[in-house]
């Protein structure tokens, strides 16, 4: 079942046999604790020899290893395997609705769908239904892409958000009686998840309706790939989802009968829907510091590019921290854009007068880029915790810059007027709060 007008796709979710230990089963997503191997050990540790998605996904801290073709065709031949040993059931045509607790948060709710990726483009100035919230780097694909082409089976960490202020796609559905899939506690500080299937069409007739009246369109009739409407804004997992467009593009391309190819299931990606406006969704500010560089060659820097491109300047010291975000506080952000910055000894406030770009993380990215180019010297780290950025620009040197959590009734907003998000603008929660790998879905005929 599809509807096309919205991107939406009814998958077949593949689930373990009722035998498999889910809690063995589960595994967060690969991108996470990239620097961390104890992390990694203890789980496998925990796996054993247990049926699992650390067997047939490739956690990125292994990606350097030389044994990494070897480990991606044991993928694909464990894949293969839990397919033909029933160790991966099929469910009835559906959507998972899912209910995750974490250590953060008593509750984060999402909807496990597929999404048609006719209808994204993650090139800059894309305007299809579903968009990159953050740059995407090419050159993070070609791993990933070797790792999916020939496999059977997908397995989504992508979380995809929605704007939906009213709570009128996921909320209402925990109302309705739904039989249970699962129920377990997640390894490693993971927290607690929970899974229903909606396999009704009505029910599923419904969810794409509402999903409809979030964008303004009709479910039925002709729709135009690259109309300027946004329903979806990736979360996490965006070169997850790239990198299923890219091998979708090449399936296309080497095919004859182009027909014939959009019914292939690899049009489709498999991931969690999340409200953007959901109480266990916490959106986190990164700081930005500044090292091997003075602050008037800082402020010099801002003013002369803020002139360049139509904006004005100013900057003001203040003797407290709590002054400098007191004024940034007060700054009307549609005119003005105030960032509280922090040197040792001091702190103050740069204004950008009539702002260019929505956000203030944008104004900020843009000016520093352009700063870095024509001071090599200079680095510049993205920082979590105000007081890590405090400590960091106490030392010689070093200027730190604090920045608002991005509100999330401008997200979607900025998304649709600037574009993607300058790199590094915000994290959806903690590592331990990201998606594990659970639900699967076949991805060749």
């Amino acid at each position: 079942m599809n509807y096309p007008n919205i991107a939406l796709h009814v998958p077949t979710i593949l689930l373990p046999n009722t035998k498999i230990d889910l809690a063995r089963w589960a595994v967060i997503a690969c991108d996470q604790y990239t620097s961390q191997a104890d992390y990694w050990n203890k789980v496998e540790e925990i796996v054993g020899d247990s049926p699992s998605t650390l067997r047939v996904t490739f956690p990125e801290i292994y990606l350097e290893d030389a044994d990494k073709d070897e480990r991606i065709a044991a993928i694909n031949e464990t894949m293969c395997g839990y397919l033909a040993e029933n160790t991966l059931v099929a469910q009835q045509p559906g959507f998972v609705l899912v209910d995750r607790k974490t250590s953060h948060a008593a509750s984060r709710k999402g909807l496990v769908v597929a999404l048609d990726l006719e209808h994204y483009d993650f090139s800059a100035g894309s305007k299809t239904l579903i968009r990159a919230t953050e740059g995407t780097i090419v050159e993070r694909l070609p791993p990933r892409i070797k790792v999916r082409e020939n496999a059977e089976v997908e397995l989504p960490h992508i979380m995809v958000l929605i704007d939906d202020p009213g709570k009128s796609v996921i909320e209402p559905l925990f109302n309705l009686p739904l039989p249970k899939l699962y129920d377990f506690d997640l390894m490693l500080n993971g927290g607690h998840i929970q899974g229903y299937l909606i396999d009704d069409p009505a029910r599923l007739q419904s969810i794409a309706e509402a999903l409809a009246k979030l964008a303004g369109l009709d479910l039925a009739g002709e729709t135009d790939p690259n109309q300027d409407v946004l329903l979806y804004a990736m979360g996490d997992g965006n070169h997850s989802f790239a990198t299923a467009k890219a091998i979708w593009e090449k399936l296309k391309a080497g095919t004859q009968d182009k027909t014939a190819i959009l019914e292939h299931p690899a049009r489709y990606a498999l991931v969690e829907l999340v409200n953007l406006h959901d109480e266990g969704l916490e959106f986190e500010a990164i700081h930005r510091v500044l090292f091997k560089s003075s602050l008037q060659a800082v402020l010099h820097g801002f003013e002369a590019y803020c002139q360049i491109n139509g904006m004005g300047f100013s900057q003001q010291a203040c003797s407290t921290l709590e002054e400098a975000k007191g004024l940034a506080g007060a700054a009307d952000s549609k005119k003005r854009h105030a960032i509280p910055y922090t040197v040792q000894g001091g702190f103050g406030v740069a204004f950008i007068e009539n702002p260019k770009l929505t956000l203030e993380v944008a104004s900020l990215q843009a000016f520093l880029d352009g700063f870095l180019k024509r001071n090599p010297l200079s680095e510049l780290d993205y920082i979590h915790g105000e007081d890590a950025v405090l400590e960091l620009s106490g030392k010689p040197g070093a200027v730190g810059f604090l920045l608002p959590a991005i509100s999330k009734f401008n997200f979607f907003k900025s998304i649709s007027q600037d574009g993607a998000l300058p790199r590094k603008t915000f994290s959806m929660g903690e590592a331990d709060e990201k998606r594990f790998y659970l639900e699967c879905r076949k991805i060749t005929p």
